[in-house]
């Protein structure tokens, strides 16, 4: 009861917005702390199963939603937002322990400090696991080992709201500072493409004699499948090529391909022509463009080429649309379930398509528990096994945090390679993350509770100091870097520092004032290896404390 009613209360109160911006369910840590305080109280063991069992749920969702697209974010620019990513995260590290040498404050209270500067849950997680794990066994006074472990959720919380608002302050005067119009900097991210192997339709005129007499199959092996012809328009009529038609001089076909392709196929066909999509349609009202969604678990780890689409039922299918990314349909492309495929063709044939990938909201609905429970159980294994750094006295652990974290990326990435279905609807997926994260923070909060005041008024309001220092110094040095030395559109800059920071607030708070969805591109994009990195140097600073 104690549980649900600390939830619901910090759901209610997460409710409320200032400018646009709310803590979220963060309130869910403040009122379990206040309950705590005010002397209810609830089994320790109880709450540290419930901390770690909450934390799993969270970090194993996240991990399931950004799999898919996990690799695909490091092309075209992903790169070099990750390595600016990292540097963030590391300067982070840098500014707190100099604030540990300069004022002499316990380095185990300064992680919890840093991970609220940041807003990362589960770097606390990770943190409250390793020092519970390196001081057990140890002739370390229980009531001190006790004191100081409630200081990392306590600092935690002193730090959160800083954190939340010196990341909002750092891009409003980024904005600033560059004389940043919002307008140019989304016409010209109007003008870019998500990645260079993102889908572009491309329309052509056959004019190279090595093209002509020869099959679409024997066309696209000369460039490796770097495109598909969705149309071909001979003698005033359109057609739906198949692999084996024929392509003739001063054919009109319509193709799709990767950004970074169109000049190689651009040689192939030998001239651009100005017939944009809306064109094609005109010409032949009766073709159809839909997409259809693969339901059936059976298609998951298959080959495009092997459904064998185009030859039996006379469509072309022209994109992958996979976690809210577009691919080219590559015949080698490995669809899987939760696909949505672009199908261009007449609507009889396309139904026979949808009819046979499945296309059933139903099918969708149904979870694939199995993957998820066998993934946490190797994600705990996984997260136990010590990796030894040299110069740490103590083994690292990726932990209850980490280590789930990444099983579930590498399976939601590969799962669909070995015919495993890890797919999820995304509202499943959130119900999954929000219960975990708002069981985490309820058992933190009744946990940190009983000595949260009683650790302020010992001079526990300096931890909003340092906690300012933290979040405002290594995201200032990140944003002025990224926009002055790197040319980072100013919607990248946002995305790149909440992302960073694991901040979703701010990204909430980017999108409703500046008016687009394209921080969030750049958001998911570092988002990833910014949560693993933050477990991982949360745990190293225990280590160096405890040691």
């Amino acid at each position: 009861m104690l549980l649900s009613l600390v939830i619901a209360i910090g759901l209610l109160l997460g409710r409320i917005k200032v400018k646009g911006v709310s803590l979220g369910s963060t309130w869910i840590l403040f009122v379990g702390i206040l309950l705590s305080h005010l002397g209810f109280r609830a089994d320790s063991s109880l709450l540290h199963f419930l901390k770690e069992f909450g934390l799993i749920l969270f970090v194993f969702s996240i991990g399931l939603q950004v799999g898919p697209g996990f690799f695909h974010s490091f092309k075209s620019g992903g790169l070099k937002l990750n390595m600016l990513a990292v540097t963030l995260v590391l300067a982070g590290v840098v500014t707190t322990y100099v604030i540990h040498i300069v004022t002499g404050e316990n380095l185990v209270t300064l992680t919890g400090v840093m991970s609220g500067a940041v807003t990362n849950t589960p770097g606390l997680g990770a943190a409250q696991q390793t020092y519970l794990d390196a001081t057990s066994g140890t002739f370390v006074n229980e009531i001190t080992s006790s004191g100081i472990a409630s200081s990392l959720a306590s600092g935690y919380a002193v730090a959160y709201p800083v954190g939340v608002l010196g990341v909002i302050l750092v891009l409003m005067m980024t904005k600033a500072l560059f004389r940043v119009d919002l307008e140019k900097e989304k016409t010209e991210m109007d003008s870019r493409e998500v990645g260079m192997d993102s889908p572009q339709r491309v329309a052509f005129c056959i004019k190279n004699p090595a093209v002509f007499g020869k099959s679409i199959l024997e066309v696209s092996k000369a460039i490796e499948n770097k495109f598909i012809i969705s149309r071909v328009f001979r003698s005033g009529k359109v057609m739906v090529p198949m692999a084996d038609t024929v392509l003739e001089e001063n054919d009109d076909v319509l193709v799709v391909t990767a950004q970074n392709s169109v000049e190689a196929v651009t040689l192939l066909f030998g001239e651009q022509i100005d017939m944009p999509k809306e064109a094609w349609d005109r010409i032949d009202a009766s073709m159809s463009v839909r997409k259809v969604t693969i339901t059936r678990t059976s298609m998951t780890g298959k080959k495009l080429k092997d459904l064998k689409i185009r030859t039996n039922f006379g469509v072309s299918i022209t994109r992958i649309t996979r976690g809210g990314i577009d691919l080219v349909a590559n015949p080698d492309a490995i669809v899987q379930m939760g696909d949505a495929l672009l199908v261009v063709g007449h609507d009889k044939d396309i139904n026979k398509v949808a009819k046979f990938v499945g296309n059933s909201r139903t099918g969708l609905f149904h979870p694939n528990l199995i993957p998820i429970f066998f993934g946490i159980a190797l994600g705990v294994l996984c997260g136990s096994i010590p990796i030894m750094i040299p110069g740490v006295p103590q083994a690292i652990k990726l932990g209850l945090a980490g280590g789930p974290l990444v099983v579930a990326i590498l399976l939601g990435y590969f799962g669909p390679k070995f015919k495993i279905t890890t797919y999820t609807t995304m509202s499943a997926n959130l119900m999954l993350r929000e219960i975990g994260i708002s069981i985490f923070l309820a058992a933190v909060g009744l946990s940190a509770g009983e000595t949260f005041v009683e650790s302020i008024v010992n001079g526990g309001y300096w931890w909003i100091l340092y906690g300012a220092v933290i979040t405002l110094v290594p995201t200032a040095l990140i944003a002025i870097l990224g926009r002055w030395v790197f040319k980072l559109n100013f919607y990248q800059v946002c995305g790149l520092i909440s992302g960073s920071c694991t901040n979703p607030p701010v990204l909430a708070f980017a999108q409703n004032a500046y008016g687009t969805d394209y921080t969030s591109v750049s958001y998911a994009t570092v988002y990833p290896l910014s949560m693993f990195m933050r477990v991982l140097v949360a745990q190293l600073l225990i280590l160096i404390a405890v040691a």
